[in-house]
């Protein structure tokens, strides 16, 4: 039997990993995965790849595409959820800050650099016209530190995937005013180069494994149920999440979704022409 230890954030959108994990559709097939929760997100999974703690990762597509190009030893197995991620855009619950426009020249907070909270507000300063260079950001670890944040004037904004932080705007811990679309499929699979090699076709298996069950969860009429019971939400939060979120059922490529995120991430000045150079050979297995 093998065994991996595989990094996620602990939302709604990781279901079908721990479904397969709990009805044993991995041990099944003689592999054993450890899974951890990363409520720091994609900066702190890219660190736990990094440093070998983590031999696989469910991350945001920008951060794992930047990441490889800048030298981490990582390649992308495929993408994981095909729509994109609907960032909400969070403020001080008693602050005087009610449109996009106010933000500007204001702090973000941020769990990590490199994580998605950092790279949207680089998408959110763009769509908007605002000047990138003059972007402050607070680094306060997770939604908890974002919060916190906030709440003592230690940032003005706070980016988050909108259905997550619904509870706290029910319960008046910040205010949400707005969204930022991710221009590209929100989630992917990225694996240790050497775990790669040494592993390829359990890895594949896992893939189709994990593209099966979240097939089945997304045809189940009791799924909402399911989802809002163990993750704190309200029904009708979960019916249009679910509306708006596929994952890659079939397991196909999205070489055309990664070169738009390659030359946006190029055109924000998050990684360089030479790093974009054979952009394909560095993300992918061959």
């Amino acid at each position: 039997m093998i065994r991996l230890k595989i990094g996620g954030v602990p939302e709604h959108f990781n279901l079908p990993w721990k479904l397969a994990m709990e009805e044993g559709k991995f041990r099944d097939e003689n592999i054993h995965l450890h899974w951890e929760d990363m409520s720091g997100g994609t900066g702190q999974m890219i660190r736990g790849l990094e440093n070998k703690t983590l031999d696989v990762a469910v991350l945001l597509t920008e951060g794992i595409t930047k990441s490889i190009l800048q030298g981490l030893d990582a390649k992308i197995l495929q993408i994981y959820v095909t729509s994109p991620l609907h960032w909400g855009i969070h403020v001080p619950f008693k602050s005087d800050i009610h449109t996009l426009e106010q933000l500007e020249g204001k702090t973000f907070a941020i769990s990590r650099e490199g994580s998605g909270s950092h790279l949207m507000s680089y998408v959110l300063a763009d769509q908007n016209g605002w000047d990138i260079d003059e972007l402050k950001f607070n680094i306060i670890g997770d939604i908890y530190g974002g919060l916190w944040a906030l709440e003592n004037n230690e940032a003005q904004a706070f980016l988050w995937e909108k259905y997550t932080t619904k509870p706290y705007t029910e319960q008046d811990k910040c205010r949400y005013i707005d969204e930022v679309v991710t221009p590209w499929p929100c989630f992917a699979i990225a694996v240790r180069t050497e775990v790669i090699e040494k592993y390829g076709n359990d890895l594949n298996k896992i893939c189709e494994i994990v593209n099966s069950r979240a097939r089945a969860l997304k045809i189940n009429p009791d799924a909402s149920e399911v989802i809002a019971w163990r993750y704190g939400l309200k029904m009708q939060d979960v019916q249009k999440w679910l509306k708006e979120t596929d994952w890659n059922y079939n397991g196909i490529d999205f070489i055309d979704d990664f070169s738009k995120t390659v030359e946006y991430l190029l055109k924000l000045r998050l990684i360089t022409k030479e790093e974009t150079n054979d952009f394909e050979s560095k993300l992918f297995v061959k």
